[in-house]
C-alpha cells in the first residue's frame, strides 16, 4: 500500500472539522501548497482541481450515479487505488487518523478553521468550589467541603456516605462526624438547589426550601414526596388516591407542582463541550428536482504555489532541489486525495438522495429500507468504504441536518409482500403514542396489533425494542392524570 493510498483513505474517514485541521497543518508544512485566491497566479488544472467548481447534479436525473468514465480520480476505480484494498478493516488500528493538534500546529494565528472551539467550560465541581471558596470558612471546613464536592456526581448527587467521607479525613484532621454532616447541609444550600442530596427524595425536599412556608399546597406536596414518591414514580394513581384520600383533580395539582422541580439539579451546570456540525453536502429542491452539491465552505480551495513550481522547473535537476520536488509531489497527491474524497462523498450522497426522495418529500414515514450493501452494489464499492464515507459526514436537507448513517435502516416485511423501514415504523409508533389517551396509554401489544392491522408485521418485542430506542417509557409510566 503506497503512502498516497494511505493518505486518500485517511482523508476519506475524517470529519469535516478534522479535515479542516488537516488541511491547515498541511498548508503550514508544505511550501508548495497555498490557498487559492481570485486573480492570483494561473495554475495548472491538474493542480487546482480541488478548487474547481463542482457541477450540481440532479438526483432525479438519469445520470444520478455519475459517469463511470469520469477523468477525475475515483476512490474505487482509479488504478492507483485498487479494489482489493477496500477491505472491511478498521484503518484506525493501522494508521494514526487522530485530528491534528491545532494548539501546537497552528500557532497563535492558526485558528482560521477552529476559532469556535470551546475551551474550559465550567463544570459542577468548579461551580461549587467557587461558592465554597467565596463563603466564610475555616481551613478545616474548606478541606471537608472540598472532599464532599469531589464526591458529588454530574447530576448533583452525593455518591459517598457521610461516614465514608469522615473516615477518609479523620486521619489528617481532628474532626467529628457531625462536622462533616454540617458542611454537607451547608453545601446543600449552594446553587443549584438540590445539589448534594443523597437520593431523589432529599433532592426534591431541598428544592422545596426555596418556597415561603405559606405557599399554597406546599405542605401536601412535602407529604407526597416524603411518603408516596414510589407510587408517583410508578404512576400508580389509583392506589395513591386511596392512600392519600385526595381526589383526582387534587392529585393532579400536587403532582404538577412536583414536576416543576429538577430531579437532576447538576444538569443545570453544563460541563459538555459544544460540538459544531458543518454539513458536507447540501440537498435542495429546484424546479421539482432534488439536487445535490458539495458545501464549498467545508474545505478551503488549495493549489500548488505556481511561483515555487516555476522556479523548480527552471532550476532543472539537482540534489539541492530534491526536497522541493518531494514537496511538489506530496502537494499534488494531497490535492488529488481531497478531490477523491469529495467525489466519493458526492456519489454516495446522490445515491442516498435518489433512494430516499420520499423521506425528503414526506418525512420519516416515507423512509425506505436501505442497508450499506444497497449503495455499495449500486456504486460498485465495498461495504466498508460506504461505512467510512457515511460516518461523521452530514447532509443538509430542507428537513434538517442528518448524518449519512441516518438514512440506513433495516427491512420489515408487510402483509402484501412489500417492505417497510424500521425508521418509518418508529415514526408511526411515535405518532400513535403522541395521540394516545394519557389516562389509558397504548401498551406494546396494542401498538403491535394496530401496525399489523395496517399491514406491517411487527411483533410485540420488536415494538418494545423500537420504543426503548426512542427513549419512550412503557405504558404504565406514561399514564397521566387528566
Amino acid at each position: 500500500m503506497t503512502p498516497q493510498l494511505q493518505q486518500a483513505i485517511r482523508l476519506l474517514q475524517l470529519s469535516t472539522l478534522d479535515l479542516q485541521a488537516e488541511i491547515q497543518q498541511t498548508l503550514e508544512e508544505n511550501p508548495m501548497l497555498e490557498l487559492e485566491e481570485d486573480n492570483i497566479y494561473p495554475s495548472d488544472n491538474s493542480d487546482s482541481a480541488i478548487g474547481t467548481e463542482i457541477q450540481q447534479v440532479s438526483a432525479d436525473s438519469e445520470n444520478t450515479t455519475g459517469d463511470t468514465d469520469d477523468s477525475h480520480l475515483d476512490m474505487e476505480r482509479n488504478q492507483d487505488i485498487p479494489d482489493e484494498l477496500a477491505v472491511d478493516t478498521d484503518w484506525g488500528d493501522i494508521y494514526d487518523i487522530a485530528p491534528s493538534n491545532t494548539s501546537s500546529s497552528t500557532g497563535d494565528g492558526g485558528n482560521d478553521y477552529l476559532e469556535n472551539q470551546s475551551s474550559g467550560d465550567e463544570n459542577l465541581q468548579d461551580h461549587l468550589l467557587w461558592q465554597l471558596q467565596n463563603s466564610p470558612t475555616s481551613e478545616t471546613d474548606l478541606l471537608i467541603g472540598t472532599s464532599i464536592i469531589d464526591a458529588i456526581n454530574e447530576d448533583g448527587y452525593l455518591t459517598e456516605s457521610v461516614e465514608d467521607i469522615y473516615q477518609s479525613l479523620v486521619d489528617e484532621l481532628d474532626i467529628e462526624l457531625d462536622e462533616v454532616e454540617a458542611m454537607l447541609h451547608r453545601i446543600q444550600r449552594f446553587d443549584p438547589l438540590g445539589v448534594g442530596a443523597r437520593d431523589l427524595r432529599e433532592c426534591l425536599l431541598l428544592q422545596l426550601e426555596q418556597f415561603a412556608p405559606d405557599t399554597p399546597e406546599l405542605a401536601d406536596v412535602k407529604m407526597l414526596i416524603e411518603n408516596y414518591l414510589d407510587l408517583i414514580g410508578a404512576h400508580d394513581y389509583a392506589r395513591l388516591q386511596r392512600k392519600t384520600r385526595r381526589s383526582e383533580e387534587e392529585l393532579h395539582v400536587l403532582i404538577s407542582f412536583i414536576q416543576t422541580l429538577n430531579p437532576k439539579p447538576g444538569s443545570i451546570i453544563s460541563s459538555s463541550t459544544t460540538h459544531y456540525i458543518a454539513p458536507d453536502i447540501y440537498v435542495q429542491k429546484i424546479n421539482g428536482r432534488w439536487r445535490v452539491e458539495l458545501n464549498p465552505e467545508t474545505a478551503p480551495k488549495i493549489r500548488v504555489n505556481q511561483i515555487y513550481a516555476d522556479h523548480l522547473k527552471a532550476a532543472g535537476r539537482g540534489d539541492n532541489n530534491s526536497q522541493l520536488k518531494n514537496s511538489l509531489q506530496e502537494a499534488r497527491w494531497f490535492i488529488k486525495s481531497l478531490q477523491s474524497r469529495n467525489e466519493t462523498l458526492m456519489r454516495v450522497g446522490k445515491a442516498i438522495v435518489e433512494r430516499q426522495r420520499l423521506f425528503l418529500e414526506y418525512g420519516e414515514e416515507g423512509m425506505k429500507p436501505m442497508i450499506l450493501r444497497d449503495i455499495a452494489e449500486e456504486l460498485e464499492m465495498h461495504e466498508s468504504t460506504i461505512s467510512r464515507v457515511t460516518t461523521q459526514k452530514y447532509m443538509h436537507t430542507p428537513r434538517g441536518v442528518f448524518e449519512f448513517k441516518f438514512f440506513f435502516s433495516s427491512r420489515v416485511t408487510t402483509s402484501d409482500g412489500g417492505e417497510c423501514s424500521a425508521t418509518a415504523i418508529r415514526s408511526m409508533m411515535k405518532k400513535l403514542i403522541e395521540n394516545e389517551n394519557p389516562q389509558k396509554p397504548l401498551s406494546d401489544n396494542k401498538i403491535s396489533a394496530f401496525l399489523i392491522k395496517e399491514g406491517i408485521n411487527v411483533a410485540r418485542r420488536t415494538v418494545a425494542k423500537y420504543r426503548e430506542s426512542m427513549m419512550i417509557p412503557p405504558s404504565n409510566e406514561r399514564k397521566r392524570l387528566a
